[in-house]
């Protein structure tokens, strides 16, 4: 399967770079081109997610981390060469660690940790090593 290279540039930024407004940035031009695609939308809600919870905003990752599941919910647990079954299942446990941090109002209570998407897909895994070992110019693409 061919991959396109600002969804690859997404994995590189979430799995390698941890930068998720950059993750964002990439995966949104994508969503836009491709006509606001769900499964898009939802593995940007997850990158949105951890950025938000890693600034302090607890209610904003709570937010996007319910709509990413949701948006994530109808698709095959291997789309687009990733583990997305266990992408959902890192993503719900998070979510229960916001909701009872938001709960009780105790943002210590649930300190940020970064998720990883795991590429099953060879292929994939090779295009996003290449871009570590030739990582790609932010200010490059296209707006």
């Amino acid at each position: 399967m061919s991959y396109d290279p600002l969804y690859i540039a997404h994995l590189h930024y979430f799995n390698r770079e941890r930068d998720y407004f950059e993750c964002h940035e990439v995966l949104e031009e994508l969503w836009l081109r491709e006509g606001r695609n769900l499964l898009y939308q939802g593995l940007l809600q997850v990158a949105v997610g951890l950025y938000h919870h890693r600034n302090g905003n607890l209610n904003g990752a709570f937010k996007l981390f319910t709509g990413a599941l949701q948006k994530l919910a109808p698709y095959p647990p291997d789309a687009l060469g990733i583990d997305l079954n266990r992408l959902r299942r890192e993503s719900e446990a998070y979510l229960i660690g916001l909701r009872q941090a938001t709960e009780t109002g105790d943002a210590a209570s649930f300190p940020f940790y970064d998720l990883t998407i795991d590429i099953i897909d060879p292929e994939l895994q090779e295009e996003v090593e290449r871009l570590r070992l030739l990582p790609p110019e932010k200010h490059e693409r296209e707006h």
